[in-house]
């Protein structure tokens, strides 16, 4: 795609950005109200079942998401025009979704300017390693990657790891309003949930939150996976890299059922959100519609996306994504041919 084409496609999808007031605040109250609603009913289930209560979490873990996308929406200022609107609306998701606003405001940022550029990867982003990379690795370096990958420990721990570490400590060398903002988020959570242990008893509040944390933890890692590590994502060099390209071809389309689709805020049509992230989640869908060089990024379904499970190292060579026994066996190989190879030089100099 010419640079012409590229700038043209990029004005394209400008003219859908900018919030809607009025689409926002329904959003808030179809969104925010009904999880609310759901977490009362949880409660008020443990006295019929406690499977109830476990159903009732799981519905509002998707909602949970759902918040969740609000509170992302407000990171990039395109929940609402004004950036105070958002700072506040992004502040109060935070609280209810466990993440600090202006800390992950900045990590976010930083995920969109350098996505797909291989030589600045590691803030906001998945940990990706090249297969060059992991073969020169040392065996500690090997190990830590291998769990890392591992789906038990990305969508198990990780959601562990996400509510009780990242998202509560501040970077080192963070600003006074990043700090400060995380510490009142941290402390809103703590108020909120000892009140809420007070007044229904830990072993309800823990069987009801410790569910809708976990499943929207899990699937909310699910998502932003598996959108930028499918079969042949773009990733590049930073001398080669390419902001649109880096949009359009490595991030997926995520063709999602609509109740699904809805749930988690047309976040599946990241390419369209990567590309510009100043549209409202609302009216992604009806720009990647209404712009055809947008419909040929990569669609994968809930079928197709489950294939990236085995994806682990991204191949320079063949600029596609390879799992571990690939790897395995291409390392075995070379071995094998040093191995014959000095073996005939050997021979050669007797």
């Amino acid at each position: 795609m010419s640079k012409q084409k590229q700038a043209q496609l990029r004005n394209s999808v400008k003219t859908f950005a900018g919030s809607d007031r009025k689409a926002s605040i329904i959003q808030l109250l179809n969104t925010v109200l009904p999880f609310f609603l759901l977490w009362f009913l949880a409660y008020q289930s443990l006295a019929v079942s406690v499977w109830l209560t476990l159903a009732l979490a799981v519905v509002a873990s998707g909602f949970v998401i759902r918040i969740f996308i609000i509170f992302h929406d407000c990171t990039h200022g395109s929940f609402f025009q004004g950036s105070k609107a958002n700072r506040i609306v992004g502040t109060i998701t935070g609280i209810i979704t466990l993440f600090a606003f202006e800390k992950w405001k900045r990590d976010h940022a930083i995920h969109h300017a350098t996505s797909s550029n291989l030589d600045k990867r590691g803030t906001g982003d998945v940990w990706v390693m090249t297969v060059e990379e992991y073969k020169e690795a040392s065996f500690w370096g090997r190990l830590a990657y291998r769990l890392y990958r591992n789906p038990f420990v990305m969508f198990g721990l990780g959601p562990i790891y996400l509510f009780l570490i990242s998202n509560r400590f501040n970077r080192k060398g963070a600003r006074k309003k990043e700090k400060m903002n995380t510490y009142l988020i941290n402390a809103s959570i703590v108020l909120i949930y000892a009140l809420l242990i007070w007044a229904i008893g830990w072993q309800a509040f823990l069987i009801i939150q410790l569910p809708i944390l976990f499943i929207s933890g899990s699937l909310g890692i699910w998502l932003f996976y598996v959108q930028h590590q499918f079969e042949d994502s773009y990733f590049e060099n930073e001398a080669e890299w390419d902001y649109v390209k880096a949009a359009v071809d490595g991030s997926s389309y995520y063709k999602l059922p609509k109740v699904m689709q809805w749930l988690t805020g047309n976040i599946g049509y990241h390419h369209v959100h990567h590309l510009s992230p100043r549209v409202p989640n609302y009216r992604l869908e009806e720009a990647h519609e209404s712009t055809p060089p947008l419909q040929k990024a990569t669609t994968i379904t809930l079928k197709t996306s489950l294939q990236s499970i085995r994806f682990r190292l991204y191949d320079e060579a063949s600029r596609t994504f390879v799992s571990f026994r690939e790897v395995k066996a291409l390392l075995k190989n070379q071995k094998t041919k040093l191995k014959l190879n000095t073996g005939k030089t050997s021979f050669q100099e007797e």
